[in-house]
């Protein structure tokens, strides 16, 4: 059976649309996910993330001259946020009674992902400057990561707490 495109839009505009939405699971969890995260955002600032930034790349002798560079100090904020996220998402099983040091081994493969990316942008930016020191670099890396993963663990699980979710 075809139909005129007049009959179409003569049909959508009457309201004798009956066609109902069917959404599936998948697109139930990921809106859910998309609002639990925007909210979680909410209470980051840009000030925070700044500060983050200085207070753990600003004082480095390998690091100081790069975070002049706002590419890198942006890839900073997208780790951050991602870690942020990521520690968030896992407060749940902090909420049901789990403690941090059983929850944080969950998510490690994406947690040295984040890491990784971190350190080999500092590695790229920085043109081989950082030689020995890489090592120290790295350790960096994995504390400005593990700071912001748990500080969306803590955010997260007191807004599970607090029915926030």
């Amino acid at each position: 059976m075809h139909y005129t495109l007049q009959e179409v839009e003569h049909y959508f505009l009457r309201g004798e649309n009956t066609l109902n939405v069917v959404t599936t699971f998948v697109d139930k969890r990921k809106q859910k996910q998309v609002k639990y995260e925007r909210a979680m955002l909410r209470e980051l600032s840009i000030n925070i993330l700044q500060g983050r930034v200085k207070q753990y790349f600003g004082s480095s002798r390998l690091t100081s001259n790069l975070i002049m560079n706002s590419g890198i100090e942006e890839a900073c904020y997208d780790v951050a946020i991602e870690a942020y996220l990521l520690g968030a998402k896992f407060s749940r099983f902090g909420y049901f009674g789990e403690p941090i040091e059983a929850v944080k081994p969950r998510c490690e493969k994406e947690e040295r992902h984040l890491i990784d990316t971190l350190y080999n942008f500092f590695l790229f930016w920085g043109k081989g400057e950082e030689g020995a020191g890489s090592e120290e670099l790295y350790y960096l890396c994995e504390q400005y990561v593990d700071s912001w993963w748990r500080e969306g663990f803590m955010k997260g699980e007191k807004k599970y707490k607090l029915r926030l979710h």
